[in-house]
């Protein structure tokens, strides 16, 4: 401010700047918009990652990255995600997802952890639907944080228009979208 009490060019643009960091805090600390419904008979199958922001348990996975979903009979449905390492090894690790009373069919908890350790909160992690396509081709899920995010698609590819238009849509929820990772796939199914 000047003397007469009016703000300078330089002023201003600290205040735009303090504005900016915190609509963009209060972004991130806003709920996930999420798909209402999903139904796991259909969400069922093999999907293929497309993208993900880094993830330490991915850290060996240097392509062919999938996730199966397989409902089981007890209402949870049992998750294996595979890759394969730069040394050419399949990795795969299974694990189990469960609903969360009171939210959406889109909100789920996941554990890869042994099953005698799911008393424990900390081995279940968040995972929430953010965009479904309507015949069930793509998915986009994120956690509530904004750390992770991962595109996954029925095919190791998707259309490039699809693509930007789902990475944009993660910009809007604030996701890092600079981050995201192209998952490589040597086979084309």
């Amino acid at each position: 401010m000047d003397d007469n009490g009016v703000m300078t060019s330089g002023t201003f643009a600290v205040a735009l700047l303090i504005v900016a960091a915190a609509a963009s805090r209060a972004a991130a600390q806003a709920p996930l918009r999420l798909v209402e419904h999903v139904d796991f008979e259909r969400y069922a199958g093999t999907w293929f990652e497309i993208a993900r922001l880094p993830f330490k348990y991915q850290e060996k996975c240097a392509s062919d990255v999938t996730a199966t979903y397989q409902p089981r009979p007890d209402g949870r449905i049992t998750v294996t995600n595979r890759c394969l390492e730069a040394n050419g090894r399949m990795q795969e690790a299974e694990g189990v997802a469960r609903r969360v009373n009171g939210r959406p069919s889109s909100v789920l908890k996941v554990r890869f952890a042994p099953a005698f350790l799911s008393f424990l909160p900390m081995v279940w992690g968040d995972y929430q639907v953010i965009a479904l396509g309507a015949d069930y081709d793509h998915v986009m899920v994120g956690t509530p944080d904004r750390k992770y995010l991962w595109i996954l698609a029925r095919t190791s590819r998707i259309d490039e228009a699809l693509y930007r238009s789902l990475v944009e849509q993660a910009r809007s929820q604030g996701f890092d979208v600079a981050r995201l990772i192209e998952t490589r796939h040597t086979a084309t199914p």
